[in-house]
């Protein structure tokens, strides 16, 4: 049986006993003050408890029956109209399952059970809708950011291929090169996606220290492109992957590093503890960044100046890879412009518990 027909059966019955009840209860009410046989009174003729239920049966049964009818019509209409709401979330069920993401129910009215389901299916289905555009958008650029070095390398063996006796130094140094920017690219992508899935384990991580091994490993980098770096703050535990964060880390001082003025540009890590939270502060001096263009570099393949050539490129994936792994821990990034230049990014996680901090 349907929804409908259940309410209806419902409404209809629940009339019925109760009209039932209600006929009972006068009934043995008014039976308490009626004589078992008719009596002869000087007045007239007493009618008994028989000749009541002889004349009051046929009208409780046509009454009963009559509200039954109106119990059923009643309750088919009144069924219908309280699963409106419901038939109109089954339509956007039904076509969101065909792929029509972007239709909404917009339901009207009071704030009901109802309009409380249609609300949370239209935010589930602006979520999926974004989720799945930004995933195409991604499979599109991470297919364009491959295809360039694979042509690259396929273009250069036909050269090689045509005069294999003149194969120079700086072609293989050439195929060196893009081979591991094509490597680097597919591990960015392989880190994303293990980021999003939040496939790790989670343990007591110093932010402090990966802000000293991140300096550590990048300080010839700094040094060659002729930017100071300065690492302070405090003890900073959070719970988390420590290989993850530590990639995190890594990256935003990267980014700091070679987005940064040429000569004598500076990169600073700050790490702090607040109030049931740990910051990094990753900050570097540039050139001034357009708001519009500092929201969307935590996009993939989006840069904030034009491709950096030489060594340690990049592959566009940075900052969206700290966005993915501070959102797998449950944390929030934020980058700024800073107004003398540069750029200012902020990675808030929660603070380890002082039991797991032991």
């Amino acid at each position: 049986m349907s929804v409908r027909l259940k309410l209806t059966l419902s409404y209809a019955g629940f009339l019925t006993v109760a009209s039932v009840l209600l006929l009972a209860a006068v009934w043995l009410y008014l039976l308490r003050y009626v004589p078992t046989h008719a009596v002869q009174t000087i007045g007239g003729f007493v009618p008994g408890q028989g000749d009541l239920i002889r004349a009051f049966g046929p009208v409780v049964t046509v009454v009963l029956l009559f509200l039954l009818v109106v119990g059923l019509v009643g309750g088919w209409f009144l069924a219908g109209r309280m699963l409106v709401p419901l038939d109109r979330i089954t339509e956007a069920t039904r076509k969101a399952a065909d792929g029509s993401l972007s239709y909404r129910i917009d339901l009207e009215g009071r704030n009901d059970e109802f309009r409380e389901l249609a609300d949370s299916f239209d935010a589930m289905l602006a979520r999926l809708e974004a989720h799945v555009a930004e995933q195409q958008r991604f499979a599109a650029n991470a297919s364009h950011e491959l295809r360039t070095p694979l042509a690259i390398t396929q273009t250069m063996l036909e050269v090689a291929r045509s005069d294999p006796s003149n194969v120079s130094p700086a072609i293989i140094d050439r195929l060196s090169a893009v081979n591991t920017r094509a490597i680097d690219l597919t591990e960015a992508l392989l880190l994303l996606s293990r980021a999003d899935q939040r496939s790790f384990t989670r343990a007591v991580v110093d932010l402090s220290l990966l802000a000293d091994e991140a300096v550590e490993t990048l300080l010839p980098l700094a040094e060659r492109r002729g930017v100071t770096i300065e690492a302070s703050g405090a003890i900073a535990l959070t719970l988390g992957s420590r290989a993850l964060l530590l990639q995190t880390t890594t990256n935003l001082l990267h980014n700091a590093i070679v987005h940064n003025l040429p000569e004598h540009g500076t990169a600073s890590l700050i790490t702090a503890v607040d109030d049931g939270s740990v910051t990094l502060t990753v900050e570097n001096t540039g050139e001034q960044l357009p708001p519009q263009l500092v929201s969307t570099l935590t996009e993939p393949f989006q840069r904030g100046t034009e491709r950096i050539r030489g060594d340690h490129g990049g592959v566009g994936l940075g900052l969206a890879i700290v966005k993915s792994i501070v959102n797998a821990h449950d944390g929030t990034l934020t980058v700024v412009g800073r107004p003398e230049g540069g750029m200012r990014v902020t990675v808030q996680l929660p603070a380890a518990a002082s039991g797991a901090a032991r």
